[in-house]
């Protein structure tokens, strides 16, 4: 392996910004890797688009990364995860991860009662791409699924403490609660900005699972296999590009971040779909 592989960065991708909270993960998890961060905001969101769409548009946003010369690909988005990683492992020799398998090992390694919930949004939840995964690896689990799509727009408005919050929680959770889980799996990567709220609402017994913290430690053991990890005793540099500019991005991706970004190149939708 050439010394100067260790040195690539790794690339993840999103439909949107929620993936910045992998991004947060992945740096905290290895923080002498540089990251290459890519949010296709032009195009968000991916749960509405069918497979073909959203398998067209991962293969895009692969490849765009690969020009940045990318050691590993995360797919930080689990409506790509769910459907695209076959295709991406397929296409591309490096390694790629998603977020429904890491996320789906690590609720298993942590429950005790087998009883697991799983949040998202309605199209996670409605491809089963958890349950389906979970009971895979553990045909014995019993998982319950439950959409809750407001709690986008409130991670995004920065409502992590809103009394609103706390009463859209209960409404969704109360049914989990009901179906004794000890295991809570956060489907979605905005998710985490709000798990102080979902902690309280569900439960301290219930034990959280952050898929972007499972995919972190699963990154760390591939490249560590493949002998590829930065051994540089320097900070990464992280650079953030998306496929068009929201009025709040930099607020927002600052909150999702816990901390300030210089800078966001807007990358061409139109030159990212010709290069494809």
């Amino acid at each position: 392996m050439n010394h100067t592989d260790k040195q690539k960065p790794i690339g993840v991708f999103d439909s949107g910004i929620g993936g910045l909270t992998v991004v947060k993960r992945l740096a905290f998890t290895l923080p002498n890797e540089s990251i290459i961060y890519f949010g296709d905001t032009a195009r968000v969101p991916y749960g509405s688009k069918s497979n073909s769409t959203v398998i067209e548009y991962s293969i895009q946003n692969t490849k765009f990364l690969l020009q940045k010369n990318v050691k590993a690909v995360v797919v930080a988005c689990n409506t790509a995860s769910s459907i695209a990683i076959p295709d991406l492992k397929k296409m591309f020799d490096i390694p790629i991860i998603g977020m429904i398998e890491p996320g789906s090992r690590m609720a298993l390694h942590h429950s005790r009662n087998k009883i697991i919930g799983v949040i998202g949004t309605r199209a996670t939840i409605g491809n089963r791409a958890y349950s389906t995964e979970i009971n895979r690896i553990d045909n014995k689990a019993q998982v319950f699924e439950k959409p809750c799509p407001l709690f986008v727009p409130l991670a995004e408005e920065g409502w992590i403490k809103h009394q609103a919050t706390y009463e859209i929680a209960e409404e969704y959770l109360k049914e989990l609660r009901e179906d004794g889980i000890d295991t809570l799996v956060l489907g979605c990567t905005h998710y985490p900005i709000l798990s102080e709220v979902i902690q309280e609402v569900i439960g301290s017994k219930v034990k959280l699972i952050d898929s972007g913290v499972a995919s972190s430690e699963v990154i760390k053991s591939e490249l560590e296999k493949l002998n590829l990890l930065s051994d540089l005793n320097t900070v990464g540099s992280q650079e953030y590009y998306v496929s068009d500019i929201p009025a709040k991005f930099k607020e927002v991706a600052e909150l999702f971040l816990g901390r300030e970004i210089d800078h966001v190149h807007k990358v061409d939708l139109e030159v990212l779909i010709s290069e494809h």
